[in-house]
């Protein structure tokens, strides 16, 4: 399915977005954002700046790019939070905005092993705890 720019969560930039994340950065080809729903710990997503429905659809360069964001931020994942792995989802069945979910698993933490939910909805954090975790990935990124 493709989607229109138009009614895109990410090219509109609108409530909804702003409910589910906060934007933390602009990388090279990319916008990064933290989930504000943080069963796993540091989870992060990265959207393609532009509005294009899959990886197919960039050139070389682009997908090159924007690999190379994504790497980036999952190694500054990697630095804050010490993650056991980080899992990778690219959902977009019904939103067909090139992103990439990035969900730190811990070995006692949620869904070790298995597939990480989408949206669990059961930790929050505070407005200081969010600003803290966001300070500390932009001095790594």
């Amino acid at each position: 399915m493709r989607s229109n720019p138009n009614e895109c969560l990410y090219c509109t930039n609108n409530e909804t977005l702003h409910n589910l994340m906060i934007e933390i950065a602009t990388l090279s080809v990319s916008r990064v954002f933290l989930f504000k729903e943080q069963t796993y710990r540091g989870r992060c997503l990265v959207a393609y700046k532009d509005h294009v429905n899959d990886l197919f659809e960039l050139s070389d360069d682009e997908r090159n790019a924007f690999m190379a964001d994504v790497t980036r931020v999952t190694r500054a994942m990697d630095k804050v939070f010490h993650p056991e792995k980080i899992n990778y989802g690219a959902y977009s069945d019904k939103l067909s905005h090139l992103h990439f979910h990035l969900a730190p698993k811990y070995v006692d933490g949620p869904d070790y092993g298995g597939t990480f939910q989408m949206n669990p909805g059961k930790v929050y954090l505070t407005d200081e705890e969010y600003a803290k975790m966001i300070e500390d990935i932009k001095a790594a990124l």
